[in-house]
């Protein structure tokens, strides 16, 4: 559970309908499974303690009290077990009214009751025949005690609190806030969940026994997918599944793990458990950044807030996804969407811009580089959405001493591909007149040597888009930015930056992407480019070959996105986002090797702010953006000795 990652798990039992000594024993079975297991947050079905179709069984005493004692089982026999677990079960209180409930239960003593707020009443449900609803604590005044009852339960020495809302606090683990709520409580217009949150639940569990339809699984997910997001917390829902009456229904047992939006784990069909890793740090970070989520203090008086100790914390090993590339579109078969929609926003705001100005032409420094490819397909996009031929796109290519005759080429046919005009303006004795006023000799090919020929191409790109009343097209990406791989006022300014928010490995998905779908010589030549190595072309070729390798000098670039994805967009500290990497590219990179290229990236991002700190305009595509006018506000003098300082502790 360090670095802020809890194990849990939604568990299905095997049961037997109203047979509550055998499910006692199937419980039991699940809860030491999932303790083996590292769980420390276990959700249980509906109604598991009894199965869920008893129907008017559920008025029996007889039901009653052998839920009751079978409870009291499970709680002796999971007594040494480090594991919080809400198991449901029915409840009768003193006044002769029977409630669906969660009994939170954790080393052999039970933390609190939680009934059900809605109680379905309608088609295949019949729940108001047996069980009394409980009101919200949201529409309970703050003064009014009674959603609270006392109530003596398996055989605890203390009455057991049932109360409409109770969020149970971990001391030992900041961030893990539980909060439950039962089945139909997630369908409603209203679900607790909600008010938890707002009351500082950072995980929601949900005890569930929903039948299975075709397609309602489809819309369970989504609500649970969706709630997850809403609320910024991680969501458990276990459902009943295999033992419950097949008289006129099936359960499938359909058990989720979700977090902010996103489903980690999920099984149907089957019994036992579904595991993965809540990250209650990134919720709590979530939350703290989002200035729309509540301060708990205003729900926190509505609410029963329980504390539970003595949990461990120890290194939980991940068996969560983590993906090697966070901004490459996950589904493949909604990937071609997306990436379209990320070369439509680009071009939307390219078009806008492109209108207001009323400028006719675009001007780009086409390099047969990535970057300045994906920048002249998004600005012909934008040509396109303008109903303007694309002529009046001007692709500059400007050789100097770097420049090979591949990357040239590539430029050229590009453009004829694309259909806009082209030019070529070798910048060679431009630069050697300037070396030559500055003093600066030619077998010199310090920083200096390299800046000059960046600088000259944008000032070539301007004068021309001034000649032509047009507007450069800047083709720098969020990966350079944030590196600060650029020249200060050479290809780090333009008129207006379409790829600023685009970072390298999603850069080279969307030309890969553009490749396949336009085919033919076109298609040949994005492939080429794809080939390339990265390089901005400024040293003298070796043997005709690129002799400036970016990532040889930089780093890996899927590697700096990964640590920008994380170190920026999530604020993770600098260990946790190595353990992230670490799992994510096992095999792959060396943990050494990871290292050095993560405290390189903190180096380089720190020292590089003054760059992004006058940022051209450009639209933001995606999660993560670096404009000072936007996501991203830093002070250009800020030291980044206390993440360094933690990496060389690791």
């Amino acid at each position: 559970m360090r670095d802020g990652f809890v194990k849990v798990a939604a568990g299905t039992p095997s049961i037997r309908v109203a047979d509550c000594d055998y499910n006692a024993g199937q419980i039991i079975d699940l809860m030491k499974e999932a303790a083996a297991q590292g769980v420390k947050v276990l959700a249980l079905p509906e109604l598991c303690v009894t199965g869920y179709t008893c129907g008017d069984l559920f008025l029996q005493p007889t039901l009653l009290d052998g839920a009751e004692r079978a409870l009291e089982h499970i709680l002796v026999e999971t007594a040494e077990l480090d594991l919080l677990t809400a198991v449901g079960l029915p409840v009768r209180d003193q006044y002769h009214k029977l409630y669906n409930c969660a009994a939170v239960i954790r080393r052999g003593k039970i933390l609190g009751l939680v009934p059900k707020t809605y109680l379905p009443n309608y088609g295949e449900f019949y729940e108001q025949r047996w069980f009394t609803p409980c009101p919200s604590p949201a529409t309970i005044p703050e003064d009014d005690r009674r959603r609270m009852q006392l109530i003596e339960l398996a055989g605890q020495e203390e009455p057991t609190e049932l109360v409409s809302g109770a969020v149970f606090f971990s001391v030992d683990v900041p961030g893990l806030n539980v909060g439950v709520e039962i089945c139909e409580d997630l369908w409603s217009l209203d679900p607790p969940s909600v008010h938890l949150a707002h009351a500082g639940a950072t995980v929601i569990l949900n005890l569930s026994a929903s039948d299975e339809a075709a397609g309602k699984a489809d819309y369970r997910r989504q609500l649970v997918v969706g709630q997850s997001a809403r609320c910024v917390c991680g969501y458990v829902y276990a459902d009943a599944g295999e033992g419950e009456s097949s008289t006129d229904l099936v359960f499938s047992g359909h058990n989720m793990i979700a977090e902010n939006g996103t489903l980690l784990a999920e099984k149907r069909f089957s019994t036992g458990l579904t595991v993965s890793e809540i990250d209650v740090q990134r919720l709590a970070y979530e939350r703290q950044r989002v200035n729309t989520f509540p301060a708990y203090w205003n729900w926190n008086r509505r609410y029963r807030e329980y504390f539970f100790y003595d949990m461990e914390v120890p290194d939980t090993p991940l068996t969560r996804p983590v993906s090697p590339t966070p901004f490459i579109p996950s589904d493949e078969s909604r990937r071609g969407e997306r990436c379209e929609e990320i070369l439509t926003i680009a071009a939307l705001g390219l078009k806008k811009r492109l209108e207001h100005t009323n400028s006719p032409c675009a001007v780009v420094g086409l390099s047969g580089g990535l970057d300045s490819t994906l920048a002249i397909l998004i600005t012909a996009k934008a040509f396109d959405l303008l109903g303007r031929d694309r002529k009046g796109i001007l692709a500059v290519t400007m050789p100097c001493f770097g420049t090979t005759k591949r990357t040239r080429s590539n430029a050229e046919i590009l453009a004829q591909e694309l259909g806009t005009d082209f030019l070529e303006v070798n910048i060679g004795d431009a630069v050697r007149q300037h070396f030559a006023d500055i003093g600066q000799s030619m077998d010199d090919h310090s920083v200096t040597f390299e800046n000059a020929q960046a600088r000259e191409r944008t000032q070539v790109l301007m004068d021309l888009a001034n000649q032509r009343g047009g507007l450069v097209i800047g083709t720098g990406d969020l990966s350079e930015l944030a590196l600060g791989w650029a020249t200060y006022n050479g290809d780090h300014m333009s008129m207006y930056a379409v790829n600023a928010s685009i970072p390298k490995t999603l850069v080279r998905h969307l030309v890969a992407w553009e490749a396949g779908r336009l085919g033919g010589r076109a298609g040949e030549v994005l492939r080429d480019i794809l080939d390339t190595p990265v390089s901005p072309e400024l040293l003298p070729p070796k043997d005709g070959e690129i002799a400036q390798i970016t990532e040889d000098l930089v780093g890996p670039y899927e590697l700096h996105d990964f640590y920008l994805y994380y170190a920026i967009r999530w604020g993770f500290p600098p260990r946790k986002v190595l353990r992230l990497a670490c799992r994510a590219f096992e095999g792959r990179y060396d943990r050494e090797t990871l290292l050095k290229w993560l405290k390189n990236f903190y180096r380089r991002f720190f020292s590089q702010q003054f760059k992004r700190s006058c940022l051209p305009d450009g639209p933001k595509v995606g999660s993560v953006a670096l404009s000072p006018r936007g996501d991203w506000r830093m002070p250009s003098d800020a030291v980044a000795k206390l993440w360094l300082d933690e990496l060389e502790a690791l």
